[in-house]
């Protein structure tokens, strides 16, 4: 507890360092607004303005996290000096904002609507043509969606990268699992008064299941109220590369009449927020080709909507995907392109095959005091896996090597049978590319809390010894395996520190780490009527 309550305040006295720091930014002008919100607390806000007399468009991000860094402020003067007004904003309570601190809910669609008096406000200032586009990735990409669905007047476009759509099913929880100490020192940690952080983590603890308290951070109930051009950016080695494709769907299919089939997508083999331009993502080696320079087709894309000009990014392809393996960039008219879905069994003898199972099953552990390990807290993916594969309760079942290349494009789910001798458990799957020299690349992965199998509305915990079906969307993917290579399986129940382990006693989260834990005997079962099997998007 003493390490949670230090950590926040060694961020803040570095933030304030880095807030003090004098930078040489050019010809650009930085200046810091605090803009006032319709119930009179104002927002921290950093203007970057370029040389002359404008009146320029505006281009506006807004974070919880700190935005002072050097890389940061250096990239806002860069996007400034290509004619725009940047506005680089932190959320209610957090650093220099005011108002109690709530995470995203004051962004978008309740009583408080930051976003749109923010827009609102930027529009009527001197320095602005009155034309403003959002852009930014992970935590300013849910707020880009957020916004879109209030219609501030003077949103043109959007430029959203990384980005989410629903806090319950793709931020604070994935796959109805709690992350309260990942929240503790990443999110909280940007408020003003931690104590409001921690106080914000423990509301949500009291909503476990998907309940009326989260349709206030979910997105995706309001396709229809979005009605900008969007470009839209997800990443494969990303969990939230969900996110940013159905937010490209949603908006693409259901969206207002400025929305519907104008919104554009871009897949790239890159990591959540990193940089998608690096031949290295994790330990996975990329041809320059793999590349993309976020932010000059940004400018091309806001000099085309904001400012008028011919740049082209109009007559783009709509959707464009990197099909790893095979190293390629290939276009298509919409997303999901066509599939056949293959199922890949998975077999007693730690098999993967398209051939049907002898009925059996095999048991494995979930101990909350051994779990299976992860790389910390970060992205998984892009990683060799093997360690995590040769824990005792780690099940891995690993195909033939391949005479031909395999593509999987598409969404890969699960269907997994499980007995547990505990109330709850948790089902991790994992899909991995084995090379020819035994490396494991992890390329995509989930889990899904057993007791929210029927859905996230309410829990059905577990009778002991009765085995389930577990149905759940593993992740998007495209990847050709190579001719040598082999497509790995992998199914547990921990993956710590990723996911938090399940207690098993069936009680619900709660902000300390839970006192009581048992150990489950958890039984995965092959073949016949339990079929445990991947359900593959094949080319």
């Amino acid at each position: 507890m003493i390490r949670s309550l230090l950590t926040p305040l060694l961020f803040a006295s570095l933030a304030l360092a880095q807030d003090d720091k004098p930078l040489d930014l050019g010809n650009v002008t930085e200046r810091h607004e605090m803009i006032p919100m319709r119930d009179g607390k104002r927002l921290s806000t950093y203007l970057y303005l370029p040389v002359g007399k404008g009146p320029w468009p505006v281009l506006y991000e807004q974070r919880y996290a700190n935005l002072r860094g050097e890389s940061t402020r250096r990239r806002y003067a860069k996007l400034a000096s290509a004619g725009y007004v940047v506005a680089a904003q932190n959320f209610r309570g957090t650093h220099k904002s005011e108002g109690v601190y709530q995470g995203y809910r004051a962004l978008g669609f309740g009583k408080l609507r930051d976003s749109y008096d923010s827009v609102e406000w930027l529009a009527k200032q001197s320095f602005s043509t009155g034309k403003i586009g959002t852009f930014g990735g992970s935590q300013a990409g849910y707020a880009q969606n957020f916004l879109a669905i209030t219609r501030p007047p003077h949103l043109v476009a959007q430029y959203i990268t990384d980005g989410g759509l629903s806090l319950f099913h793709l931020g604070y929880r994935i796959g109805g699992v709690t992350r309260a100490e990942r929240f503790k020192v990443g999110m909280a940690a940007d408020a003003r008064d931690v104590n409001e952080g921690y106080a914000h983590l423990k509301e949500q603890l009291a909503h476990p299941d998907y309940d009326d308290w989260w349709h206030l951070e979910d997105a995706t109930r309001h396709f229809d109220k979005m009605n900008v051009p969007a470009f839209i950016l997800a990443s494969w080695f990303d969990f939230m590369a969900r996110g940013s494709i159905d937010s490209y769907i949603g908006r693409h299919n259901h969206g207002g009449p400025n929305a519907r089939n104008r919104q554009w997508l871009i897949i790239g083999p890159w990591l959540h927020g990193g940089s998608k331009n690096s031949t290295k993502i994790g330990e996975v080696d990329l041809p320059a080709s793999s590349g993309f320079d976020v932010d000059a087709h940004m400018v091309r894309w806001f000099d085309y909507w904001l400012k008028g000009k011919p740049t082209g990014v109009d007559k783009e392809p709509k959707v464009r995907y990197y099909v790893m393996g095979a190293n390629q960039w290939r276009e298509a008219a919409d997303w999901p392109v066509p599939a056949r879905t293959a199922s890949y069994f998975l077999h007693a003898d730690g098999k993967l095959s398209t051939s049907t199972a002898i009925e059996g099953q095999t048991e494995f552990l979930s101990d909350p005091n051994n779990p299976a390990p992860s790389v910390g807290r970060s992205e998984p993916t892009a990683r060799d896996g093997r360690a995590f594969e040769a824990h005792k309760d780690v099940r891995v079942f690993t195909s033939e090597p391949l005479t031909a290349p395999v593509e999987w494009t598409g969404d890969v789910a699960a269907e997994v049978w499980v007995s547990s001798s505990a109330k709850d458990t948790d089902v991790i799957v994992r899909v991995s590319d084995v090379y020819p020299d035994g490396r494991s690349i992890l390329l995509v992965q989930s889990i899904r809390r057993v007791s929210y199998r029927n859905g996230f509305e309410k829990r059905e915990l577990l009778e002991p010894g009765k085995p389930y079906k577990v149905a759940f969307n593993v992740g998007w993917l495209s990847q050709a395996f190579q001719p040598g290579h082999r497509i790995r399986i992998a199914v547990s129940s921990t993956m710590h520190d990723y996911y938090e382990p399940n207690p098993g006693t069936g009680e619900t989260p709660a902000f300390d780490p839970p006192t009581t834990k048992v150990t489950a005997r958890n039984q995965l079962y092959f073949g016949g009527a339990r079929a445990s099997r991947i359900l593959a998007p094949v080319h």
